[in-house]
């Protein structure tokens, strides 16, 4: 695929991305981003500008930002703390190529409880042994030295919970790292809603994990969010 080709993919996925989150009323006061790395300039990434309600993205509200937070193509002003999170992990992650972060009902608060999910559900076995916990009193994220805590952090892993703040999830598409943090939500929701859940065994969960990754495919479920939550732009992804 030529570079151009795929730049506009990535950009069409970063747009439906956000009308997905908007659809779940996430974002509604502008917290929360998500980065797309630019192919033909892998140091640098597209996410939304400010401003611009989350249901109502559309190609030209995308921005295009450098390794030094430097605004490159579109207009600004953008969210800062994207930079500042997203780009060390870029940065650290050359397989990723996108990012995922927002605040969200279920996702937060479990985050303030400073733990791991649990295996106690099938879709929570996706995330075993593939997550990991960023527990960091800056909550505020005020440099890019606190985005490459967070990049430690996560690690090799497909997401992060940061602590009192929320989740991230990173994946090797746009699709991916959006049908990941959905997911992730739905566990976190599950976790909250089943106190005294009583948790699936490491063995089992492996065995779950094992037979959900190649069966639960992430570009399939993005694309199936789009069907629900975007239908208009669903043609963007033939």
């Amino acid at each position: 695929m030529a570079t151009s080709d795929e730049r506009l993919r990535r950009q069409r996925e970063v747009v439906l991305s956000y009308r997905i989150f908007g659809a779940f009323r996430w974002g509604d006061m502008g917290d929360g981003h998500i980065s797309a790395r630019d192919p033909e300039r892998p140091d640098c990434f597209w996410l939304l500008r400010g401003g611009v309600s989350f249901d109502r993205a559309g190609l030209d509200d995308l921005v295009l930002v450098g390794p030094d937070g430097d605004l490159l193509e579109g207009r600004g002003p953008y969210n800062v703390t994207a930079h500042r999170i997203h780009w060390p992990i870029h940065e650290a992650r050359p397989d990723v190529v996108a990012a995922a972060h927002t605040h969200t009902p279920w996702g937060t608060p479990f985050a303030a409880e400073r733990r791991l999910l649990t295996p106690i559900t099938q879709e929570a076995c996706y995330f075993f042994d593939d997550h990991s916990l960023f527990d960091d009193e800056e909550v505020q994220v005020l440099s890019t030295e606190g985005g490459k805590r967070i990049a430690a952090a996560l690690g090799s892993h497909r997401g992060v919970i940061l602590a009192n703040h929320g989740l991230l999830t990173v994946g090797a598409s746009v699709a991916e790292a959006i049908a990941a943090f959905v997911l992730m939500e739905r566990v976190a929701e599950a976790h909250l809603k089943a106190p005294a859940f009583r948790p699936i065994s490491a063995a089992s969960a492996r065995v779950a994990k094992d037979g959900l990754e190649p069966s639960l495919s992430l570009p399939a479920a993005f694309a199936h969010l789009v069907a629900r939550h975007v239908p208009d732009l669903a043609g963007w992804l033939d």
